[in-house]
């Protein structure tokens, strides 16, 4: 029974939203592919799915603020 770190409980509890990026991904934006022929292929394949995903209408998002603990009066 360790303690979790504040930024990786706030990651568990949007696990679903980050799976549902994966998924969109995956099936949406076509970057999982196995049999690629050569370097330069998966990486116009992966590059392509990226853009792809940046244009979609709707992408889900996180909305995580970032705290700097310098900042932080105790």
């Amino acid at each position: 029974n360790s303690l979790m770190d504040l930024h990786d409980k706030i990651l568990l509890r949007k696990r679903a939203l980050i799976e549902t990026v994966n998924d969109e991904l995956k099936n949406v934006c076509y970057i999982e592919h196995t049999r690629h022929r050569s370097i330069d292929g998966f990486v116009s394949d992966l590059i392509a799915g990226l853009i792809a995903y940046n244009l979609l209408p709707k992408k889900p998002s996180l909305n995580i603020d970032i705290i700097d603990k310098s900042r932080l009066i105790a």
